[in-house]
């Protein structure tokens, strides 16, 4: 995630809301699969002017930013991964239409140098198109360090383009990439002559040049008449959209009548997927499968060319040469070796107990909740700033109506404020330093391997374990989120459980420093919420529907996690937490005395009894049900004080834990609800968890009094 930072300079639109930064700039993109390296690079060239979002029509991010390279200004785009020009994805589609619509003033091609030859195919589609190109290889340190060596020169004039080696995450080579975009904008490489045209064969190219014929705009789309071509033979979606909306010759001779274009659109889909379907029975092969394997062969020359590994050829090497490429063996075997561990069915799964139990709940629950919560909450605010200020504003403010708007219980100040500084800060800034180790290390797509087959049962795919484990942190930001999940289905049953059973890290670290004195109670608590989450999760799988997800993921290599990137990350989010949650906190507590004045607080707060008292806890708590959607942590916060002034029993804190968790989203996720899925669907989720946690509440409290259990 990228901090949203509007262009403080505000140059580029002169401080519009809109404001984007480096718009009306030549432009560079960096395209490329995921997990290359290619955010660190953005980041590296763009700097702070960077804005994140969303690709117009669609929910997938896009970030924008520029930079100065040389004498010239540029805007830098950095776009979702993709792995090839044939999309997959609603990601790659996004991708493949920014290449269609930008006028490009370069392209970064960034790979992982250790996968050049898995890679550079996409690079070879990339130059057919006819694209600016710049390969960038990436990751260069670890390619170093499994002994691969790369001739740069020699990949070159191979490819006709410049090429640069970086470590994009130390910063290095990027002053050498920035002198090639300087020098590309004096010097403009002709593909035509530099690079070979890939020959698909006797069977497949006379249906590529007869398409070739009939794309009299082609060039409009910003890539050439063959690469064009050959997607159409694929039957790509956004090519045939393309060469749909060029049709202003034919609206002519139809005297610009809107049927006669639909009817030449048909009639133009028609000839290009009866082409295609010949072309592939000529073949014998689909044709993506043909066009793979055909450009794979010069891919295959090239690696040969340019690429080697240290020892592989030379027998006799020095001492110092050979125990080093040892040491490299018995890295990358130890890393397979883990590799093995943390995606096995059975042996994965104590390394994520031992994970959720040090990182969540003896860090974040335990620390986090427990020690410094209750330093700052009660040290510093409840000792020394809260009565100062609050001293301080009444003899100011003589009336009461305003300080109790400000100072009193529900104040601006004296809630508002230090539940967001003291109790909310610590436990969130804990959980994203968690998050950032877990994610630096590479263990989130394994751990997304490792649940893959049991998210399935319930609808979702292994990637799906991004948003929920963000969920821990954010549940707003984790809704967010649910738009990298490939299908509709998998993106609305992630939305349910998140909004249901996913307990946000204040909502959480409180709960975990509440029970964490009650062993058993923790276990009830968990396991409920645990059951909750897999039989929605099954029951929504069953009932709604669609597909079956699918699991593509890139795999990253295992590192040791560099302490600045954890910084600057946890930082970042921190950051962007913050700033959404302090608003909240503060027009959530004057909703409440809005509320208190009117009588309307009163009469909600009535209400909310009756489903309090039946499942068996007192009236008061009523309180903390209604907090909770204003903010799940108020809620969280509200428990917690009724559990420090002893007002409730071991049985009815676990139901209320319990009743709590599974409540209402909060305002803020409600609303990240609306924007992601639709009013109807969020007030039909909401709808359909308010009675779901007050009847899981009244099942628990009934089967622990049944069985006469103390808690």
């Amino acid at each position: 995630m990228k901090l949203p930072l509007i262009c403080p300079e505000k140059k580029c639109c002169r401080g519009k809301k809109e404001c984007t930064p480096g718009k009306g700039l030549p432009k560079i993109v960096l395209v490329g699969s995921p997990n290359v390296g290619k955010s660190s690079l953005f980041n590296a060239l763009s700097g702070n002017y960077t804005i994140v979002s969303n690709y117009p029509g669609t929910s997938v991010e896009v970030s924008r930013g520029k930079s100065k390279i040389g004498d010239m200004e540029y805007e830098i785009i950095d776009t979702p991964g993709m792995y090839s020009l044939l999309p997959v994805s609603e990601e790659e589609r996004v991708s493949q239409r920014l290449l269609f619509d930008e006028k490009t003033f370069v392209c970064l091609h960034v790979v992982d140098a250790r996968n050049l030859r898995r890679m550079l195919s996409f690079t070879l589609q990339l130059l057919e198109a006819r694209l600016p190109l710049i390969l960038v290889l990436n990751m260069m340190d670890e390619a170093e360090e499994r002994g691969i060596e790369i001739d740069i020169q020699g990949l070159s004039r191979s490819l006709g383009i410049p090429v640069i080696g970086t470590v994009s995450s130390e910063g290095k080579g990027i002053e050498e990439l920035k002198a090639a975009i300087a020098e590309y904008s004096h010097e403009k490489l002709n593909h035509e002559k530099t690079t070979p045209e890939i020959d698909y064969g006797p069977e497949v190219e006379p249906y590529i040049s007869e398409i070739e014929g009939l794309l009299e705009t082609a060039e409009e789309t910003g890539i050439s008449k063959r690469s064009l071509a050959l997607l159409l033979l694929q039957g790509d979606r956004t090519a045939l959209d393309s060469v749909s909306s060029h049709v202003e010759a034919y609206r002519h001779k139809s005297e610009k009548s809107e049927a006669g274009k639909n009817d030449f659109e048909e009639l133009q889909n028609e000839q290009f997927q009866k082409l295609a379907e010949t072309a592939s029975v000529k073949a014998g092969v689909p044709l993506s499968y043909l066009f793979t394997l055909k450009r794979q062969e010069p891919v295959n020359e090239i690696v040969e060319q340019v690429m080697g590994v240290q020892g592989k050829e030379k027998k006799a090497a020095p001492k110092t040469k050979t125990e080093k490429k040892k040491r490299e063996t018995k890295k990358v075997r130890l890393a397979e070796n883990i590799d093995s561990v943390l995606t096995h069915p059975l042996l994965g799964i104590p390394v994520l107990l031992l994970v959720l139990y040090f990182g969540l709940y003896r860090f974040v629950g335990v620390f986090a909740a427990g020690t410094l919560v209750d330093f700052l909450e009660n040290t510093v605010f409840g000792e020394h700033i809260n009565p100062l200020v609050t001293t301080w504003f009444t003899s100011l403010v003589p009336y009461p109506a305003l300080q109790d708007l400000f100072v009193g219980e529900y104040g601006i100040f004296t809630q508002a404020v230090t539940y967001a500084i003291a109790l909310i800060l610590p436990i969130v800034g804990a959980f994203f330093l968690v998050f950032s180790v877990i994610e630096d290390t590479g263990y989130l797509p394994r751990l997304g391997l490792l649940l893959d087959g049991m998210f399935k049962k319930i609808g979702l795919s292994g990637r799906a374990v991004i948003p929920m484990v963000l969920g821990f942190g954010c549940s707003t930001m984790a809704t967010m989120v649910t738009r990298t999940l490939e299908t509709k289905r998998e993106r609305l049953i992630s939305t349910i459980l998140l909004a249901l059973a996913i307990p946000c890290s204040a909502q959480l670290g409180i709960i975990l420093s509440i029970l964490s004195g009650n062993p058993n109670g923790l276990i009830v608590w968990a396991g409920v919420i645990v059951l909750e989450f897999a039989f929605i999760g099954y029951l929504a799988a069953r009932i709604l529907p669609g597909e079956a997800p699918t699991f593509i993921l890139e795999m990253p290599p295992l590192r040791i996690p560099r302490l600045s990137n954890i910084a600057v990350k946890t930082y970042s989010r921190m950051h962007w937490y913050f700033l959404e949650v302090l608003p909240l906190f503060v027009l959530a507590s004057v909703l409440i005395w809005i509320g208190r004045l009117t009588g309307l607080f009163a009469l909600a707060l009535k209400a909310m009894e009756y489903p309090t008292v039946w499942i068996g806890l007192p009236s008061d708590a009523a309180d903390i049900f209604l907090f909770g959607f204003f903010r799940r942590d108020f809620g969280a916060a509200g428990l917690y004080g009724m559990h420090e002034a002893g007002l409730l029993t071991g049985v009815q804190l676990v139901v209320a834990a319990v009743t709590l968790t599974l409540f209402m989203p909060c305002i803020a996720q409600f609303m990240m609800t609306i924007k992601e899925r639709g009013f109807r669907t969020a007030l039909a989720i909401s709808g359909f968890i308010f009675p779901s946690a007050f009847l899981a509440g009244f099942i628990v409290n009934t089967l622990l009094t049944a069985l006469g259990v103390s808690l």
